[in-house]
Formats: C-alpha cells, structure tokens, sequence
C-alpha cells in the first residue's frame, strides 16, 4: 500500500515528527497520536504494549485510511537515556513507571501533543478520531484547537512482563482499554 510521509521539524525542540496518511479515509479522519518507544516499537520489548499498539493501528489505518503522528517523545517525553534509567530504578527499587520518573525528578509523563495539533492544522485537520487509550491525549488536542468527537481505545496487550505497567497506567492515568486480553489472563 502507498502511503505519503510527510515530516515536520521546527515545531518542539530540535525533534522531527511525521505524519504517515494512509489512503482511502472519508470524512473525520482515523488519527493514530503515538510516541517514539524504540524498546517497545523496534525491539519488541514486552515491558509495555506500545508495540502491538503501533501495529493495530497501522492495520488499522491501512485498512480504514487515516494519519498516524509519530512523535519523537521517547520514554514519555524524558528520553531514551533517561527511560532506561527508569527501567533500572523499577527493577531495582520496585517502583511504578510513573514513580521511578518522580524518582529521577522528571514528571510522570512529559509529553505534550500540542506539537501534533500543528501537525494535523498544517495538514489541514481540525478534527479527528482518535485512536487512544489516554485522556490526556484528547484533552490536550481540544486545547490545541482539534476536535476529538469519537476516541477508539486500542486493545489491551497484556503479557506478564507488562501487566504492572498497564495496571498503572489505568489506574494512576486513567487510560481506558478495548478488545480481548492478548498474551495474557
């Protein structure tokens, strides 16, 4: 399938951003918002599920048409040195995602998706679907000028590796989950 690639720079720091558009969208678009996670997307980490939810939603989009924004935000916005510093701290003090990046004197989630509400005005984009599980994501677009009339929770991709980490992150960030549990119980 053709997709067009469309990269942004200038717009936070010195990162640069892309939107992939995916064909075949009619109407509000289908948007996928997602962060680098190299351990997750790349390496097929299972110490969380933003791996399976890059490629849902790639299916997904290559399927129904839409955008999917891939920000360069790694580790929630505190990078990839720092993310693997978190991972020490989790392991050795058995602390939560959010608490090993208090822990490291980072916020629990320093990402800021006003850097893709650009991104979907220069395409030319006031209104979306958005393919999410976080909260934060939606309010944080409406701010932004983007309209968010239907959100589309991704699957839940549990494994063991990984069910603290998504225990956490409905519980301290309210994100919400659909679909059958996969990997796991």
């Amino acid at each position: 399938m053709a997709v067009d690639v469309v990269s942004f720079t200038g717009l936070s720091a010195d990162e640069e951003h892309i939107a992939v558009i995916f064909p075949g969208n009619q109407g509000v678009p289908l948007v996928r918002v997602h962060s680098e996670c190299l351990t997750g997307d790349v390496l097929g980490s299972a110490r969380c599920d933003c791996g399976p939810q890059l490629r849902e939603a790639i299916d997904s989009l290559a399927r129904d048409g839409g955008i999917l924004l891939y920000l360069r935000q790694e580790g929630r916005g505190i990078g990839l040195y720092n993310k693997i510093d978190a991972y020490h701290v989790q392991d050795t003090l058995g602390l939560d995602t959010f608490a090993a990046n208090r822990h490291l004197n980072f916020k629990e989630d320093r990402r800021s998706y006003r850097t893709a509400a650009q991104m979907l005005i220069a395409l030319g984009i006031d209104q979306v679907r958005l393919l999410s599980n976080n909260p934060d994501k939606v309010e944080q677009l409406t701010k932004h000028g983007i309209a968010v009339p239907e959100v589309l929770p991704t699957g839940f991709f549990v494994n063991d590796s990984n069910r603290g980490y998504l225990l956490t992150k409905m519980v301290s960030a309210c994100h919400r989950f659909a679909g059958p549990v996969e990997g796991g119980t």
